[in-house]
């Protein structure tokens, strides 16, 4: 009984590797995807999500059903997770990469369509997200930036800027 939960049906490499091209895979096309935070997603993007998870599912163990097989993936995923947080720490190229760069969508009060439509936002959304942080007028925004982590910053037009200074991070 106890051979069936742990002996592995395909070796420890095959599934480390299939486990690292999946989730580098997924990782990838997320990004592409675009920046919507979870909290943001719509019934599609979360339902497609729902679905990667399944259809991936069989890619990464390979038909190996055993428990030391699963927590072998389960390690290798949080191995992968925490080097691809440690190297975006490590290097802007790399954060670029896997995190993307924040996008200037709103300068002086003026909608920048091209960037806009970059990130798959109409000027609805962008509207939306702009009285969800107590803005209703265009003219207001000094800036507005999506950031890679999919929020929205908000610079309004009568907000002095801290110590006189602009931030750099």
């Amino acid at each position: 009984m106890w051979q069936n939960l742990t002996h592995l049906d395909i070796s420890a490499v095959n599934l480390i590797s299939r486990a690292t091209i999946v989730y580098l895979s997924v990782l990838i096309l997320l990004r592409i995807s675009g920046k919507r935070q979870i909290g943001q997603m719509g019934a599609t993007e979360f339902v497609a999500i729902l679905l990667i998870s399944n259809a991936v599912q069989n890619a990464m163990n390979g038909g190996d059903n055993s428990l030391s097989g699963g927590l072998l993936i389960a390690v290798v995923i949080i191995v992968l997770s925490t080097t691809i947080s440690f190297l975006t720490f490590k290097s802007k190229f790399i954060k670029a990469v896997f995190e993307g760069t924040p996008t200037l969508l709103v300068h002086k009060g003026e909608v920048i369509k091209k960037n806009l439509a970059q990130e798959r936002l109409d000027e609805r959304e962008l509207k939306v997200l702009m009285r969800k942080q107590g803005v209703h007028l265009l003219r207001d925004v000094e800036a507005a930036i999506l950031e890679s982590n999919g929020t929205l910053t908000i610079f309004r037009t009568n907000e002095p800027p801290i110590g006189g200074t602009t931030l750099k991070i």
